[in-house]
C-alpha cells in the first residue's frame, strides 16, 4: 500500500508568507507612525520669493536650521525666480514640502495641489503701503495722478492690495497714473527714495525693515486694508504625523531660547493655529489680478 507524501514545506510556505506580509505591513505602518518626518530623506522648505534671495537665505536659514534639528530631518530652503513662476510649481506639487506662500496664493495651493494649512505667522495681519520722499509734494493718493509708482510683481500681495485701494478711490491704477514694475519690496523703495518714481508701493513690513535712513527720508500718504498673515501648510505627500510634528514645533517654537533665535532675523514673534476660513476672502484678490 502506497502512503501518501505529505507536503510540509508548502504548508508551511502557505502559513509563513501571509504571516510575513501582516509584519511588514505592521513593521511599516510602525515605522511611519514612530518616524514621522524622519522617514523623508530631507524636506523642501518653499518659501516666497518676496525679497532677494540673499536676504531670504539671511532671514530663514536660522529657521531651516531648526526645523531640521528638532524633526531630525534637513530641511532646505527653496524658492523661484518670481512669484508667477512660484505659483506655477506650488500649482504642480512635487516642488514643496512645507509651504510659506502669499495669502493670496495659499487657496489656489489648496485647491490644485492639496496643500493643507497648519499653522499661520502670528501677527494681526498684513497690509500694503504707499510712501513718497518727504520733500514731495506728493500728499495724498489723487496727487499720485499723471505721477510714476513704483511697484513690486505684478502678482504679488501689495501690488494686488494697492491696484484694489486706488480703484476704491476712483483712480485708474492703469490709465491715470503710470505703474512701474519692480523686483522686489527693497527696488521699489528705493525707486522712489532716488527719485526714479514720484512714489512707492510695499508691504508695511517690509517697509519697516528698511534701513533708518531710508525711512527717515520718506512718508505714508496710504495704508491699504489688511489681510490674513502667511499661512504655512504642507503637500499631500507629507504624512499626517509628520504634518502634525510640523505644526507643533512651529506653535511652541517662540517658548524656548533657541526657537526665539531662529525668528530673529526676520522679527516674526511665533506661529499660531489658523482656519481654512481666514484666507477664503483671498480668493477674489487672486481672481482680480487673473483677470
Amino acid at each position: 500500500m502506497a502512503h501518501r507524501k505529505t507536503n510540509h514545506s508548502g504548508r508551511r510556505a502557505a502559513i509563513f508568507l501571509p504571516g510575513l506580509c501582516l509584519l511588514l505591513s505592521l513593521f511599516s505602518s510602525a515605522l511611519q507612525a514612530s518616524g514621522s518626518c524622519k522617514i523623508y530623506p530631507h524636506l523642501n522648505f518653499g518659501i516666497l520669493p518676496f525679497i532677494s534671495n540673499e536676504q531670504l537665505v539671511h532671514q530663514f536659514s536660522p529657521l531651516m536650521e531648526y526645523l531640521g534639528r528638532q524633526l531630525e530631518v534637513p530641511v532646505r530652503l527653496v524658492t523661484a525666480p518670481d512669484f508667477s513662476g512660484f505659483a506655477r510649481r506650488t500649482a504642480q506639487g512635487g516642488h514643496y514640502d512645507i509651504l510659506f506662500t502669499a495669502p493670496h496664493l495659499f487657496p489656489q495651493a489648496m485647491d490644485r495641489a492639496g496643500y493643507r494649512l497648519v499653522a499661520s505667522v502670528d501677527s494681526p495681519g498684513l497690509w500694503a503701503v504707499i510712501v513718497v520722499p518727504k520733500t514731495s509734494d506728493i500728499n495724498d493718493i489723487h496727487d499720485l495722478k499723471g505721477r510714476r509708482l513704483a511697484t513690486v510683481q505684478s502678482a504679488s500681495l501689495a501690488t494686488l492690495l494697492v491696484k484694489k485701494y486706488l480703484k476704491e478711490a476712483g483712480i485708474d491704477p492703469e490709465h491715470d497714473l503710470v505703474l512701474v514694475a519692480t523686483p522686489s519690496h527693497d527696488a521699489s523703495l528705493l525707486s522712489s527714495y532716488h527719485g526714479v518714481t514720484d512714489a512707492s508701493s510695499l508691504m508695511q513690513t517690509q517697509y519697516d525693515a528698511a534701513s533708518e535712513q531710508v525711512r527717515n527720508n520718506m512718508r505714508i500718504i496710504a495704508r491699504t486694508e489688511k489681510t490674513p498673515h502667511i499661512p504655512i501648510s504642507v503637500s499631500p505627500r507629507i504624512v499626517e504625523d509628520c504634518a502634525s510634528e510640523i505644526a507643533d514645533v512651529l506653535l511652541n517654537i517662540n517658548r524656548t531660547e533657541a526657537g526665539r533665535r531662529a525668528l530673529r532675523n526676520n522679527r516674526f514673534t511665533g506661529f499660531r493655529k489658523a482656519k481654512i476660513s481666514e484666507y477664503d476672502a483671498m480668493r477674489e484678490l487672486f481672481n482680480s489680478n487673473a483677470q
